[in-house]
């Protein structure tokens, strides 16, 4: 029997990941040939469907029509013969109108239906029950909202982005070493294998997960900056390559240009959302909680930024 026990493995800072693909897809406005190209050769290499339509839209999604949209993120630790877990899985809804992003994190223990396998279970088991198709049922069941996207996102891959920018620069406002490279206060460059550490420390910050997810949004602004920036303009191709390795998405590629064309507007507001709950130990297995009146508060905020009923 696997633990339930969290894993100290690179997967804070894959919350991070799937929004830097997002981000990057929404505001790049540099639609040079060899951008588009090597853009294309990306999304062929990570395109893969999923068999599955939401339950929660009347209509199909149009995107060409400007209307909000969802993407389920899927970080995920895969083995040799082992499916693996959504160890991090984060819901983004974006809304043209409202120029906004919200950003919600699911956590891994919330106790909920796992839809199709007719268990109540934590809602990372979800993946490990029926893959892709399985989670974005039951975190769709969960929250009340279509889930039209998903990105499944692979342990390396934010580092590879990381170094395909060239290294990120960011202001660090505490200092703390952590599995054995120190991070002093100030202005701080890290490549790929250190903004993974940076990321990921929590224990020794005073403000707890507060604190690890401040680090996390230092990362994803300066990723956004370097991929914006001229010096790596030139740099796309390594850049698309390191995110068609290590992501997974039934986004396609006209479906992208769609994205970029009508929706880079909401990427200059994001918001983090949160979900509260109750530890509670169930038949001997720790589940995380989230009552009613909590679970309602955050369906109806990503309802009304959804512009669902």
């Amino acid at each position: 029997m696997r633990s339930d026990k969290p894993k100290k493995k690179k997967r804070t800072w894959l919350r991070v990941t799937g929004i830097v693909l997002l981000l990057l897809i929404i505001g790049i406005g540099a639609y040079v040939y060899t951008v588009w190209h090597s853009l294309n050769k990306a999304v062929e290499t990570m395109h893969e469907p999923v068999d599955r339509v939401t339950t929660k839209r009347d209509n199909s999604l149009s995107l060409k029509s400007k209307e909000p949209f969802s993407v389920l993120m899927l970080g995920v630790d895969e083995r040799d013969g082992d499916s693996g877990r959504s160890d991090t899985i984060i819901v983004m809804t974006v809304n043209p109108e409202k120029k906004s992003v919200k950003m919600l994190s699911i956590p891994r223990d919330t106790r909920t239906e796992i839809v199709g396998h007719g268990t109540t279970d934590k809602i990372n088991h979800a993946y490990a029950f029926g893959g892709v198709a399985m989670s974005m049922d039951t975190v769709e069941n969960f929250l009340d909202i279509p889930i039209d996207y998903y990105m499944q996102i692979n342990m390396e891959g934010f580092k590879d982005i990381v170094d395909a920018v060239g290294g990120v620069t960011v202001n660090n406002d505490l200092g703390f070493t952590y599995e054995g490279v120190h991070f002093p206060e100030g202005q701080i460059t890290l490549d790929g294998e250190d903004a993974l550490k940076f990321s990921r420390m929590r224990k020794e910050d005073p403000r707890g997960d507060f604190g690890r997810q401040l680090r996390q949004r230092l990362i994803i602004q300066a990723v956004i900056k370097e991929g914006a920036s001229l010096n790596t303009l030139t740099n796309f191709g390594n850049i698309f390559e390191a995110i068609g390795k290590n992501i997974k998405t039934n986004i396609t590629f006209d479906e992208m240009v769609d994205i970029q064309a009508n929706y880079k507007s909401a990427a200059n507001d994001i918001e983090q959302i949160t979900i509260t709950g109750t530890g509670q130990t169930i038949n001997k297995i720790w589940y995380l909680v989230v009552d009613e009146e909590e679970k309602t508060r955050v369906q109806t905020e990503l309802k009304d930024h959804l512009n669902v009923n």
